[in-house]
Parts: structure tokens; C-alpha cells; sequence
């Protein structure tokens, strides 16, 4: 990798830590607790901003709170990206990392090559789907402890969806650095591409028991141990 990178920009689920955590652990802890979140928290300004832009994005009636959490179910049962879900989520979760319910995994060596990447100068920023408040729980809340410090800055998908090429033309834009001088690390090939039409350099992280294609189009390894920058 040549030197003339200046930051690195890392995905999380699938990337940083395991697809299972947050499928098996997150999703199910967010579902189980949403409509009892929502009635208990309906009153406060940024559960209310989520119940319109739910409403808004789905065609229903800002009064009809039945629907609108039913949407809001359905949506986490499809893994669906929308902004105001992943918001309620971090909400959500909040409590979870505080009441210490669980810990955000991390595979093995991912701590350690983020404290090297910063001591060797680089800037460490998170684009997620997740929302910026979720990232920094994560982080705060990890098997390896509170990591969030590492990181410059948090992005989601308010700057615009992950597949999207102009979302990376943004965040370059906010960090204030040339797209040639970020490396972009994800698990989706769509991520990679997008990031790579804005300028961006790029690697696929492909953990085990995924493996790289031999033909594979974008730059490929098993584990963070395994990016020379």
C-alpha cells in the first residue's frame, strides 16, 4: 500500500467484528424492546424525529403509532438501512452496553492494528449503517475495551447510503483529504465499488470461512493483520 495514505476509513459488521454479533445478539435485543421503548420514550425530541421520518419513508399517519411500529419491526426483520430505525436502535442498545447486557465483538487482532495505524500517524474514521451513536457505543463498549478514543470520526447513512459513490465523495469532502489518500475497508463488494468510483482506494475483508476469489476485483484479505500501509 503506498504511503501517500492518510487515512483509513473501516467498515464494522463484517470488517471489524462479527456478522453474528450483531444479527444474534443487537437485532433481537432492539426488536424485543422497541414498542415498549417507544411508548416509554414517545415524548422526547429525537424518538419523535424518528416516528415522523419512519412514517414519512413508509406513507403512513404520523398519529397511527401501531403502524408505524410495526414498520419499524418489519424493517429490523429485513435488515432494512433507514436512517430513523438505526437511530432507535443506538437508543436502544445504549441501554443494553450500559445495564452491561453485552460486548460488542471485535475479532482478534483488529484492536492492536488500529493502535498501530494511529501511532504510525493515520486517521481512523468508521462509516457505518449504523448510527453514529451506535458506532461510538460499540467502540466504547468492545471486547477490547473502550477503543472509541482511536477514532477521528463517526459517519452513517444521514451522509448517504453505503452503495452510493457520492456518499464517499461527502465524506472525503468532510475529512478534508484527497479520496486517493483513504483506504476503504469493507466486506460488500457494492460498498468497495462505490468508494472506489469516488476516487478512494479500497480492500475487501473476507474473514474465514469466506475466502478471497482468485479473480477477485478489488484488493483482498483474511484479517487486518494482513493491510501493509
Amino acid at each position: 500500500m503506498s504511503a501517500s495514505v492518510e487515512v483509513i476509513l473501516t467498515d464494522i459488521e463484517g470488517t471489524t467484528s462479527s456478522i453474528a454479533f450483531v444479527k444474534d445478539v443487537l437485532f433481537p435485543y432492539s426488536r424485543e424492546r422497541l414498542p415498549a421503548f417507544v411508548e416509554t420514550h414517545a415524548d422526547e425530541p429525537e424518538v419523535q424525529r424518528c416516528l415522523r421520518e419512519t412514517a414519512r419513508e413508509a406513507g403512513l399517519a404520523e398519529c397511527d403509532r401501531s403502524a408505524i411500529v410495526g414498520t419499524l419491526l418489519r424493517w429490523i426483520d429485513e435488515d432494512r438501512k433507514v436512517t430513523p430505525l438505526k437511530m432507535l436502535q443506538g437508543m436502544i442498545w445504549k441501554e443494553g452496553y450500559e445495564r452491561g447486557a453485552y460486548r460488542a465483538h471485535l475479532y482478534p487482532e483488529v484492536a492492536t492494528r488500529l493502535r498501530e495505524w494511529k501511532a504510525q500517524g493515520l486517521r481512523l474514521y468508521v462509516y457505518s449503517s449504523g448510527s453514529v451513536q451506535a458506532q461510538k457505543l460499540f467502540f466504547s463498549h468492545s471486547t477490547a475495551g473502550d477503543i472509541a478514543p482511536l477514532f477521528d470520526g463517526f459517519f452513517d447513512t444521514e451522509i448517504g447510503g453505503k452503495r452510493e459513490r457520492g456518499s464517499y465523495s461527502r465524506i472525503a469532502q468532510a475529512i478534508g483529504t484527497p479520496a486517493d489518500r483513504i483506504l476503504f475497508l469493507s466486506d460488500i463488494e457494492a460498498e468497495l465499488e462505490a468508494a472506489r468510483g469516488a476516487g478512494m482506494r479500497i480492500t475487501q475483508i473476507c474473514r474465514p470461512p469466506e475466502q478471497c476469489r482468485r479473480n477477485a476485483k478489488h484488493p483482498c484479505v483474511e484479517a487486518f493483520d494482513a493491510i501493509e500501509v
